[in-house]
């Protein structure tokens, strides 16, 4: 085991900026599964979502002197990889369609993704791929990884209002993909049967 594995993000960035090789290392291990996650669910493709996560990688190594510690290093790694999620899908200029996250090509998200119960259905990968992009960033960002909104707009640099608008209007819009229409209530049918009867 590596000493350091307990080694909080920013000192492993001050290591690799004295010139410590290996807490770049540390930084990629640790955080490689999460960033490729968080690809897959904006991109959709384990492929795309492969290279985007490596571009990602690659670009927080060259930018580790930009980060500045005013954020979690997280937050600012998630900024980095919605950056290059963005030019991956303006290189491929379409939209994205996702596919099941069981795919046999698709090396596993990452472990504190509690949402691929959700995600592993056919039905809402497909209804999430209707959403718009920067309303589907958004939900993926709050939903899935669980960051909170202040979080969430600074990694996408925006108003912490811009971010609470962009996910009630995605959340709209994947529920309405899904066919549910929002703000209503399930019919409980049982109820409704039993005051029929006679």
């Amino acid at each position: 085991m590596s000493d350091r594995a307990g080694t909080p993000d920013r000192e492993l960035v001050r290591r690799f900026l004295a010139g410590d090789a290996g807490a770049a290392t540390e930084l990629i291990s640790r955080h490689e599964r999460r960033v490729y996650a968080v690809c897959l669910r904006v991109l959709g493709n384990p492929d795309d979502a492969a290279d985007a996560a490596q571009d990602a990688l690659l670009a927080m190594i060259r930018k580790l002197d930009g980060f500045r510690g005013e954020a979690a290093f997280t937050t600012w790694l998630y900024r980095v990889a919605m950056n290059v999620c963005y030019d991956h899908l303006r290189r491929a200029q379409r939209r994205p369609v996702l596919r099941r996250s069981d795919d046999a090509a698709a090396p596993e998200p990452a472990l504190d993704d509690h949402a691929d119960a959700v995600a592993d259905a056919h039905d809402v990968a497909a209804a999430l791929a209707q959403v718009p992009e920067d309303f589907r960033v958004a939900i993926v960002l709050a939903d899935v990884q669980d960051l909170p909104y202040d979080e969430i707009a600074k990694v996408l640099d925006l108003p912490v209002g811009t971010v609470k608008s962009r996910v009630h209007r995605g959340r709209i819009a994947l529920a309405r993909a899904l066919g549910i229409e929002p703000g209503s209530e399930p019919v409980d049918r049982s109820a409704a049967s039993k005051e029929t009867r006679p």
